[in-house]
Parts: C-alpha cells; structure tokens; sequence
C-alpha cells in the first residue's frame, strides 16, 4: 500500500507560494510508517516480527477458557471475555468529591443550580441539560452501537445485552431489555440436543428459557464499526461467530444515515456428524418502560422479495406520540435456510410458548397476520428464526437485520417537525422498516468491502501499536451514538437576510443536511463548540461536508442574537441568552428545540469566554486547508473579521495578547484563568496568524497589515509575560497555581500545524520553546502522574504534585490528552505522543471498563465525570499528524523552470483564491 499522499493529491505551485494540504480521501487511514520513535528500545521492538500483539488486550481475555478464535476475526480491535470482571469499580464525579476549599468557592453556584434544578425537574417537568444530582451510574458493559449516523442508535453490551437506547433524538435510555436475545438451537437426528440463550443473565422473566451462558467459552471483538461474539458450545463440536455490522462509510452521505444493523452468523460444524442449526432473534417492541404504557402496541409478519432477493421478518409498531416508530427483525431468505417467526409473545412472562416452540422441531410456528394490539400496561414481544443444515465439518451462514424508521420527529419542546436524513432515500411516511431490512441484507458485503479498504492500510501497518488500532476506530462511535441528529433541512427554512452573502449555505444545507451531536451523553447540549473544536477532526477527515454543513449553522447562529435576560449559575449575574457576533456556546438542547433556541448552557455567560471566537478561526481554515473549499472559505471571511472585532475587547492593555477574565472563561469551566495565560494567549496568537493567512488568500492588505502588527506584538508579549525557560506558565496572576504546567498550553500550535503553518516563516511561537514545553508535559503531567500510566493530568505543579486548586486542574481529559499527543507528534516527539495516549486508552478501555462511553475526564483514584464524551474524537488528531509527517517525508526535490531546486512541500494555503475579496 502507498504509504505516502497520492501525487495526483499533491498540489504544486509557484515558488514561495503556500500550498493547501487536501487529498479527497483524508480520513481514509493512509497508512503511515512511524519512525520517529526516540527510544531506542521501542524502535527496536517495532521492527520485530509481531510487535503489534494483537492479543494487546491486558487482562481481558484472562478468563478465556476456550479454543476457538472464531470466523475470520481481524487480530487488532477491543476484546475482551465474557466471563471477565472489572476489578476496579468508580463512581461518576459529585458534589463530595469536591475539596472542601473548591466547595467553599462554588457555594453560590451550587445553590443556584439547587433552585434551578428544582424549578426544571418539579415544576416544568423536564429533565435538565447537566443533572448533576442524577448521573449515569457505571455499568461496564457496553459495545458497539447499531445504527448509522443520525437515525437513532442502539447499543449491544459486550455480552450480548441490548442495553441504551437512543430512538428519541438526544435522549438516553439505560436499560437492558430482558426479551431481546439470540438463542441457539441444535438438532442431530431429528432431536433437539442443545438449546440456549445466548446470554449470561438470570432474569426473573422468561424462566422457561435456559439462561446463564457460561461465559469462560465466549469472547467479543470490536472494531467500530463492527463487532465479532465467538461462542464455543461446551461439548457440541459447535462454534458460533456473531458479526455484528453498521454502514459507518467514510466519505458516504446516504447508507451511512440508515438506522440499520446486521447479525451474520457463521456456524461452523468441528464435529463428523450432520446438525441441523437454528438461532431465533427475539425483540420486544418498545423497552417495557413509560412510553410502552398507554398500549396500542402491535406486531405483523412481512415478506419483501425484490430483485431475486427475498426477506422475511416481523414489524413492531410503536405508535406512541410524539416520535412513533416501526421497528424491523428481519432474516434473509436463501436456498439453504428456512425463515420462521412467532408474531407475539408476552415478554414479562414465562416464555413457555415460545420455548417449546422452538425445542420441538428448532422452527417457530409462523401464524398469519397482525397481533391484537396491546392494552394498557401490557407488553408484546415477537420473535424470527433462521434453520439450516451443516453437515459434517461444515460451515452456514445465516443472516439477520435490525431496522428502525422513525422518519418523523419533533424535540422535547414539540414546537416543530424535522425528518431524519435517510427519509431523502426512503421516503417520510413511516413504511420504511421493510426496504431498509432488505436494503441492509442484501447490502452489507458491499458495506464490509468498503470498511475494509478503508481501515486496512493502518491495520496491516506493523509500526503503529496495537492499542491505538483499536482506540482510532472505536472512538469513533460517538460520532453515531452521541445523541446525534442529521436532519433535512426544507428550502424555505433557511434566513436570507442571515445567509444571503454565503453563497453556499443553501446548497450545503439542502444537499447534505444539518448535523448535530451532544457534548455528550450525560452533557445534553448539541455542538457543543469549544469541545467540537478538538472533535472536528474526526468529522472534518472522514465526512467533510458534515463538519461544513455544522460551520456554516455555527455562522447562522453567531450573526444573530438573543436579547432574552437569564441568570447565570457560576456568577449569579442577569445577561442576555445570545449576543450578536460572537460564538454560541452549543446550538441548544434537544429536551427543548435546537437550532431555533440556542445555548442551552447557562453556567456561565460565554459571551465573554475567550476560546471560542478563536477556534472557530481556526476551525475555519482547519476546514479550509483539508478540503481546498475555496468557497467556503470567501463565505466564512466575513464571520471571522466579525468574531475577531469582538475578541479584541479582551486585549485591554493594547499589548497585542488577550487577557483572561479572573473566572473560568473558557472551555476549562470550572479552571479560573487570570490575565495573559499560555492557553488563551496561545488560541489568540494562532488564531491571529490564520487571519493574516485568510487576508492574504482574500486580498484584504489592510486586514493582512492590521493582523500581522498586532501578531508581532503579542508574540513578544506572549513569550515576555509566559515563557519560563522550561514551559509557558498557566497564567499571568499572582496566585501560586499560575506557574502550573497546563497540559493543554499548546493548543493555538496544535492547530497551526494542522494547518501546515506553526513553522518557518509562518512560525508563531519559536520551535524550540514548543518543543521543550512538550518534554515537560511529558516529563512532569505524564511521568511523574500515576506512575506515566495514566495519561497527562491537566495541571501540575513545577514541583512534580499535581494542581488541585480547582475543580478540573487534577483531573486527567481524555479528549485533551489525544490532541496533546498529537501536537507532540507534530513536533517529532512520536514515542512521548504514543506513550501519552496510550495511558489513557489502558485506563478507560482496560481498566476502568468505560468502553463505548469514553468519558471527559477521570481523576487519579475513586471518580470519572461525564460518560460518553464527544472530546475524545480528537484521537483523529493523531492521524492527521501522522499522515502529514508522512507526507512530508514523502516529498522530493521538484525542479521548477527558471527557479531551479526547492525541495519539499511546503503546506498551507492554497494560492488559487486571488481573485477574492471581501465584500
């Protein structure tokens, strides 16, 4: 495979001009060669034959008693037994984990939140956007999520429970429903030999049916967006491989919308005698929680054959208001199977009938037509199965789908109606669920050989480490189940007065939709922007026009306003919800109705904070340079001047560098910032250079002359009043913490990079300062905390004690710790990058048990805080870094008539934009 950019996506150009780095097929996981390792211990372990363990899985497969490795199982991923339990227990952050000195500064903001939660929770009858009396409770059992990206999700634990259900936009339920299992039927000689739930639960319900798996013969696999179960049954000569399927397809605007998920099932025979094998799928309709109680639930049985293709199955109808839905179990049809169903059966009883059932010949008895709808308070579950033979040494397969359409929704304040993305393939009237299933049966090889191509060349690159395979692709599933939305935004909906200068607001709206994922799952905000700045990677390098589509709502938000007057929980003071020109803070919650009403955040008023006018600068022309969107850019121009203008209040003294306000003004909420600090200061600085650069391509010289002055400034001011010889310190205040070692404090050159800018002539801040505040990042906030194996803590002190002078300065930021990595491999500081990361994957995946709900942040003992966090996605970061140091290796001496050798590629901008200019 070629390891380095493609020529024909290399882009050359006249000498000393800026060049754009956007290959069409960014995010395709181009495999990179890693060779930048300092430590010779580890360059030498690399070159080894099986340096990659693909058993890298610590202690999970400990308990694994079996032989079988299953059905064409990839060797890197997450696995893990079915059998192995978590030592380590935590709990999620709350109130008495605060020391009693951080309580004290909080009290105000602790008994405004008291009053606002009551008034939310008793009196509007609402559940609030950060509920933090109730958190999510640890339950470390969760797995790949079904369904694409914005139609839903549903999550299957990682020993086979259906567990969180997101079907309502935005909204999280937490719980395993009992009747949705696979069970195994085999048959020697007409006689039913072995008949299990495939599950090791022991539920109170459903007694008739054999439970209690025996775990130690059983192991998942994940790699999102598949996931692999290999059962070995004890004494049968049998081995079962579940391959569980999504379409998540990079680069894919229609099959990565469906709200689909297909089981494959390879049964293989190791036996000398014939068996005849059944799996049945059963599924309740609805969770058995308040939205099944009104009752008027029904089940059906359907057949669609379409192009010599044949599924059958059954259709469970929700019609409870305002989202109804139809949910699909469906079973492709071939020469060698049969397809059985049991239309409904009561899934809070015994189960005795439908046991029976399928024990007495491994079929179900397949009645006609529709069951009687269900009364008040009762449950109806239904059930399909797939038979076949498997003789001697043989092997089946046998194929089941999982669809749901729900086309039509509307958000907790039910003000109005959207439809999912998918509707556009098909169609709004909520009769979808069959063609999807025969859509996902008949499809799904196709989706797999695309996986494949896609996630291969880093899979098959021996020199990148095992874990990292594995946490690159399955982070990824919270660009699906992040509460996330992709939405179709009718013609007349969009401002004219607003959008009437971005000349391709319409166009990308119509022609891709409206995109929205939540901060995260327990943080129920969407968009959240001064975290999506560290999670656009991922979305910008896999589905670009996603990440334009998201901007270009972020500018709609910022050119308008919303004078309404709140009060702010952390200062207690009334302020309006949205000034104009500036960026929101999320685009709203969807318990009441984003997009129209936003920033649902109301800690603090972040119409002062100073990071987020800034990184949507540099997320603009982050986005800019990946996708040579020449148009974008002229639409975004005048956004960025106007963001800017507002910034410039924060640099009171006229030195050229913000000041921070004396409270928590930025994405670190809960970390005061006084004065001139590294992280601010450093987003400033960048952001400035990037509008010198947008100045350039846009023919703005008087912008270009006002930015770089102000650039030259600062850059003086900055390394004057931060720069200590070893690091930039915290801030400029007098208190003893702003000498701390802040983790995050290269973020402006973190982005630069990204850029292709952050050295030569476009260098910000002098290479040797970065490089050496990294080695003590590595030195102090990765080594000298929790022995180097968990990660960089956020703050610590010079001295080697990690910073607890705030709520948020001891605990470690997953997210954070992912673009950290990065920006040290940026730097040529590969191992220190990989060894950083990699504590954090070790914590939260292997022992800490978080898989599938990476979470914000965790602590050094005892906490985590909020599961299921989109920060993390910044692991794309990484690949971004790797992929351009590769492409930078890759380049070689071009001859250029009449200005004889250059050598190199030099990344940036792109010269073709002369012809812009401001309007």
């Amino acid at each position: 495979m070629e390891t380095s950019v493609p020529a024909s996506e290399q882009i050359s150009s006249a000498k000393g001009d800026p060049q754009l780095y956007h290959p069409e097929a960014i995010g395709s996981a181009e495999a990179v060669q890693v060779i930048d390792f300092e430590s010779p211990e580890d360059c030498r372990r690399q070159n080894e034959p099986g340096y990659c363990n693909p058993e890298d899985s610590g202690q999970l497969m400990a308990s694994y008693e079996g032989k079988a490795r299953g059905y064409q199982v990839p060797p890197f991923g997450w696995r893990i037994c079915l059998a192995h339990e978590f030592a380590e227990k935590r709990k999620p952050f709350q109130a008495n984990n605060i020391s009693l000195s951080n309580l004290v500064k909080h009290l105000g903001m602790g008994l405004r939140y008291l009053k606002w939660w009551y008034r939310k929770t008793q009196v509007e009858k609402k559940t609030p956007f950060i509920d933090m009396f109730n958190c999510v409770p640890l339950r470390q059992i969760y797995g790949c999520p079904l369904g694409g990206i914005g139609g839903g999700t549903i999550t299957r634990g990682w020993r086979g429970q259906f567990c969180r259900w997101q079907l309502n936009p935005g909204m999280y339920q937490h719980q395993t429903v009992i009747a949705d299992q696979f069970t195994v039927c085999l048959r020697r000689e007409g006689r039913t030999v072995y008949q299990q739930v495939l599950s090791l639960e022991r539920p109170s319900v459903l007694r008739s049916w054999n439970w209690g798996l025996c775990g130690y013969f059983a192991f998942y696999h994940a790699l999102y967006p598949r996931a692999w179960t290999v059962y070995q049954l004890p004494g049968q000569n049998v081995t079962l491989t579940c391959r569980q399927i999504t379409p998540i397809l990079p680069h894919d605007y229609q099959d990565s919308s469906l709200p689909v998920g297909v089981f494959v099932w390879d049964v293989e025979n190791e036996g000398d005698e014939a068996v005849d094998v059944s799996i049945m799928f059963s599924m309740r309709n609805g969770l058995g929680g308040g939205d099944d109680a009104p009752g008027g639930l029904w089940n059906e049985p359907f057949c669609l054959e379409q192009d010599r293709e044949t599924v059958q199955g059954l259709l469970l109808h929700h019609p409870t208001l305002p989202n109804p839905y139809t949910m699909a179990v469906a079973a492709r049809l071939t020469a060698d199977t049969t397809v059985t169903h049991i239309t409904a059966f009561d899934p809070d009883n015994t189960g005795q009938q439908v046991w029976q059932d399928l024990l007495q010949d491994g079929q179900l008895d397949s009645p006609a037509g529709q069951s009687t709808p269900t009364q008040k308070g009762e449950g109806i579950a239904g059930a399909v199965c797939v038979s076949s033979k498997l003789p001697p040494r043989g092997q089946c397969r046998l194929e089941f789908s999982l669809a749901w359409d729900m086309p039509r929704i509307m958000f907790g304040a039910k003000g109005q109606v959207h439809y999912r993305r998918y509707t556009r393939f098909f169609g709004r009237d909520g009769d979808a669920a069959p063609a999807l299933s025969h859509y996902a049966l008949c499809r799904y090889t196709d989706w797999e050989d695309r996986i494949s191509a896609w996630q291969s060349p880093v899979l098959n690159d021996r020199s990148l480490p095992a874990w990292y395979k594995s946490a690159l692709f399955n982070e990824l599933y919270f660009l699906a189940d992040g509460g996330t939305v992709w939405l179709e935004v009718p013609e007349n909906s969009l401002p004219e007065e607003l959008g009437g200068s971005m000349s391709q607001l319409h166009p990308i709206l119509q022609d891709y939709g409206r995109f929205g994922y939540l901060e995260g799952q327990e943080y129920r905000m969407y968009n959240t922007y001064d975290v999506h700045f560290y999670a656009s990677f991922a979305l910008v390098m896999l589905w670009p026009k996603l990440e334009l589509s998201l901007q270009y709502d972020m500018a709609l938000a910022t050119l308008r306003e919303d004078l309404t007057r709140r009060r702010y929980l952390m200062s207690g003071v009334m302020a309006p919800v949205k000034r104009k020109n500036v960026i929101p803070h999320d685009i709203g919650d969807p318990d009441d109705e984003p997009w129209l009403r936003v920033n649902a955040y109301l800690i603090h008023d972040t119409a002062d904070w100073k990071d987020l006018n800034l990184k949507f600068v540099l997320q603009v022309y982050r986005d800019y340079y990946l996708t040579g969107d020449q148009g974008f850019l002229k639409d975004m121009w005048p956004v960025c001047l106007a963001v800017m203008e507002s910034e410039m209040k924060f640099d009171k003294d006229h030195d050229g560098l913000i000041e921070n306000g004396g409270y928590a003004d930025q994405t670190y909420d809960g970390w005061v910032t006084t004065g001139p600090s590294a992280y601010c200061g450093g987003l400033w600085l960048a952001a400035v250079a990037v509008m010198v650069q947008m100045a350039l391509l846009c023919g703005a010289q008087d912008v270009q002359d006002k930015f770089s002055s102000i650039l030259s400034r600062g850059q003086e001011a900055y390394e004057r009043l931060l720069w200590n010889g070893r690091y930039y310190n915290y801030d400029s205040s007098s208190q003893p913490q702003s000498r701390s070692v802040m983790s995050d404090q290269c973020a402006g050159q973190w982005f630069l990079r990204a850029c292709g800018l952050g050295e030569g002539d476009t260098e910000v801040f002098p290479t040797p300062h970065v490089v050496r505040a990294l080695q003590t990042i590595f030195e102090l906030n990765v080594q000298a905390f929790a022995g180097g194996a968990m990660g960089a803590v956020n703050g610590m002190q010079p001295h080697g004690v990690p910073d607890r002078s705030s709520v948020q300065s001891d605990e470690v930021w997953v997210g954070v710790v992912y673009g950290l990595a990065a920006t040290m491999i940026q730097e040529g500081l590969t191992w220190e990058g990989f060894q950083t990361a990699e504590g954090c994957y070790r914590t939260v995946w292997e022992r800490l048990g978080l898989a599938f709900q990476t979470p914000e942040a965790y602590c050094q003992q005892r906490v985590f805080r909020s599961l299921a966090y989109m920060r993390p996605l910044s692991i794309w970061a990484m690949q971004l870094a790797l992929q351009q140091q590769q492409h930078k290796k890759a380049s070689r001496p071009i001859v250029e008539q009449g200005t004889g050798l250059r050598t190199g590629l030099k990344c940036g901008p792109k010269e073709a934009l002369t012809n812009l200019s401001p309007e």
